[in-house]
């Protein structure tokens, strides 16, 4: 059995598409498709479905990838333990990420990080819907949420630290609320079907629905629309802590911390398999924002 007909088997499973799974491997489509057909024929079983769009695994491909994967991880502790090494990070590195987030913290750092990995392509897709891994073909997604798929294996690089804040020529006109009943009396900016917010007291959690005649879907349009003195909302440090370290911002209700159960992951559909690229990403970006993360400003 031919390991770079496997490597190639996998990277098809992920990626749906034999010249892009041909492309990562710097092979021709014409090169893929002969390996693929080589594979079957020493399986002696049709393993994946042809059509003019697109291919997909049939039942007995999906049974045979798990072991592909531990083929090809045993293929590879084998080479380190002789010294061979690890292999060097290469080909396309394939990310999704929130296009906030994307934009102020993994960008600056790209280039530095491909510096680094000089082998590598990187594409970066920057949006705010959820993408499918499996589906996209994307290697690793960087999410800034709880997580809720539990078919995927998630590497938490930061916390994300959620605060209440306004700009001061907001609070210079209606005050500062001093407890989080008060924010019913106040203007507050929300994202869609987020109207709800809940703060720490002592041990207990407080949960208050908040009012106000401005929302979005956007976590940079909540923030600025309260540097602009709209009200007062919920932002994460992250997205926030350039305002809030120049005084465009101030953190209120800091006796009062707001409840969260969010943090920064970077995730991936399998463990068994763990790319050297998809590695290298993730101990770059954990070394980068560990032990503590730059955005995480506190109040005075």
């Amino acid at each position: 059995m031919n390991v770079r007909h496997l490597r190639l088997f996998i990277r098809l499973a992920s990626t749906n598409n034999i010249s892009l799974a041909a492309r990562e491997l710097s092979i021709s489509a014409a090169v893929a498709s002969n390996q693929l057909r080589k594979l079957e024929e020493s399986m002696g079983v049709r393993l994946i479905h042809r059509t003019t769009r697109k291919v997909s695994l049939t039942a007995e491909g999906h049974a045979f990838l798990q072991h592909a994967e531990d083929v090809v991880s045993s293929v590879e502790a084998a080479r380190a333990s002789v010294g061979a090494g690890i292999l060097s990070p290469s080909g396309t590195l394939r990310i999704a990420a929130p296009a906030s987030f994307g934009r102020l913290h993994l960008l600056p750092q790209i280039s530095t990080f491909m510096e680094a990995n000089p082998n590598l392509n990187v594409d970066l897709k920057l949006s705010d819907t959820i993408v499918d891994l499996v589906e996209g073909g994307f290697d690793v997604a960087i999410r800034n949420s709880e997580l809720q798929d539990s078919s995927l294996i998630a590497k938490k690089l930061a916390n994300d630290r959620r605060v209440l804040c306004a700009s001061p020529q907001y609070l210079a006109r209606y005050g500062e609320p001093s407890t989080p009943e008060e924010l019913r009396a106040h203007n507050c900016i929300t994202l869609m079907n987020l109207d709800r917010w809940r703060f720490k007291k002592g041990t207990d959690v407080i949960n208050i629905k908040v009012n106000g005649n401005f929302r979005t879907d956007n976590g940079e349009a909540i923030r600025d629309a309260c540097v602009n003195g709209l009200g007062i909302t919920v932002n994460s440090t992250w997205s926030a802590y350039q305002q809030l370290t120049s005084g465009e911002l101030v953190e209120v209700l800091c006796n009062y911390p707001y409840v969260s159960t969010t943090a920064i992951w970077a995730v991936y559909p399998s463990s068994r398999q763990l790319a050297p690229k998809v590695r290298a990403f993730i101990d770059f970006f954990s070394d980068y924002f560990d032990p503590k993360p730059y955005w995480d400003v506190r109040a005075e």
